[in-house]
């Protein structure tokens, strides 16, 4: 699951607040609402798929060994590491299973017992967001598994091979990762409004990996429904796949700012450089933007460090979704952001630089009683008329950025271009 971002507050008279103890209560109260709904929800299905499901010890054998093959998994991946910003892996191999082949009180189960792995064993992380992930892995599995065992009453003929139990496998299968990513897609623009759908669900490499998970699962299904001794050939692949995904995983988070998932300044940098190699190869225009939080400082102090973090979040959210594709936005440190606006003039990166200001001023954060609004200010500098490499254009966009804090911020500067010095007269002795 994406995990959704939480805003905290600074303890006053050493006393931590509520929110501060407990993150969810500092969400956005429509947040609140929609994971408290999806959580209870989901209990509901348990308490109601437990109590008319018979246990039986095939079942129980099959759930177990599905489960051991997810947690190796899970342990090859806390050998190798996962920082925060790493989202995606290949568990859906065992749990997709789980809900074709067993009773959907097992799909409701599965979810909870490697989400409980995954907290002690790779990465603790805020509890409720690991509550909220088992609850809509849930959700979507019930629900796939309620749809093929409508469809397919004996799950017992998907390994004989013939076609319609395998296509209805294949369609709850795709059931289940539409029912997950929307869920997911809703949390993340509910906590986050001014986030963009296209953002929050799929893009190509997404729709990707869910077509390997779906392919995964359903093979691993077939191979457990023949004999469960298979497991043991299908679990090696499915560990190298998912070693290779998070080691591309963590190659995009060593480029990226882990608290706005933008990039960082060493790889902005190098983005930035090959921009320029290009436009002064094509002899087209290129612009530059310092922007910098306007007495960020201050939010720091008066609702803490945290509720910061959620500023840097939303002000770096409105940044990608104001800009295109191709412009390269990136954290330059502390509160300061830079982007590159590529076939960009001097009018195009005021304009730009001035609708950022206007849409960041717009913004608000919530933190425990209060909401957040801050403003910013912007230096621009157009290359070949403020600087000819990436040093020379940081320079004058500096120079503007500072002009802008002294003329009382929240507004967009260029630099002044100095006039060339007057020519000499010759010496008529010379």
């Amino acid at each position: 699951m994406a995990a959704t971002s939480h805003a905290s507050v600074k303890p006053r008279n050493g006393v931590s607040t509520l929110a501060g103890r407990w993150p969810l209560l500092g969400q956005r109260r429509p947040l609140l609402y929609y994971l408290s709904g999806i959580v209870i929800l989901n209990l509901a299905a348990t308490i109601f798929f437990t109590t008319s499901t018979e246990l039986r010890w095939p079942q129980l054998l099959t759930f177990a060994a599905l489960m051991g093959c997810g947690a190796v998994c899970i342990e090859a991946t806390r050998r190798l590491g996962m920082p925060a910003g790493v989202s995606r892996d290949l568990l859906s191999a065992w749990w997709l299973p789980v809900a074709l082949l067993l009773p959907p009180a097992y799909s409701l189960f599965a979810p909870i017992v490697l989400q409980v792995l995954l907290q002690w064993r790779v990465r603790a992380t805020v509890l409720y967001r690991r509550v909220c992930s088992a609850a809509v892995i849930g959700l979507a599995a019930c629900t796939a598994s309620v749809t093929f065992h409508w469809l397919v009453p004996d799950s017992a003929v998907l390994s004989r091979g013939s076609g319609p139990p395998i296509l209805f496998a294949i369609g709850s299968a795709v059931l289940f990762a539409l029912l997950n990513t929307i869920l997911i897609a809703i949390a993340a623009h509910t906590a986050n409004p001014d986030i963009s759908w296209r953002e929050v669900l799929w893009n190509r490499e997404n729709v990707l990996l869910d077509v390997v998970e779906l392919c995964l699962g359903v093979t691993v299904a077939i191979a457990c429904g023949l004999n469960l001794a298979l497991l043991l050939l299908a679990l090696p692949p499915v560990v190298l796949l998912q070693r290779s995904l998070l080691h591309a995983q963590l190659q995009a988070a060593a480029r990226t700012d882990a608290k706005t998932g933008l990039l960082n300044a060493a790889a902005w940098q190098r983005e930035a450089d090959t921009e320029i190699v290009r436009a002064r190869r094509t002899g087209e225009t290129l612009a530059l933007l310092i922007i910098d939080i306007d007495h960020f400082k201050r939010v720091n102090d008066t609702h803490g460090h945290l509720a910061g973090d959620q500023v840097l979040v939303g002000v770096a959210a409105t940044l990608r979704s104001q800009l295109r594709d191709y412009d390269v936005v990136g954290r330059f440190g502390g509160e300061e952001f830079v982007v590159l606006l590529p076939r960009a003039d001097i009018h195009e990166a005021r304009r730009v630089a001035e609708r950022l200001r206007y849409c960041i001023g717009r913004m608000s954060v919530p933190a425990d009683d209060a909401m957040i609004s801050v403003t910013i200010s912007a230096g621009v500098a157009l290359m070949s008329v403020h600087g000819d490499d990436l040093i020379e254009l940081l320079a004058a966009a500096d120079l503007a950025l500072y002009r802008a804090k002294e003329l009382g911020r929240d507004r967009v500067c260029v630099p002044v271009i100095q006039p060339s010095p007057p020519a000499l007269p010759e010496d008529p002795a010379a």
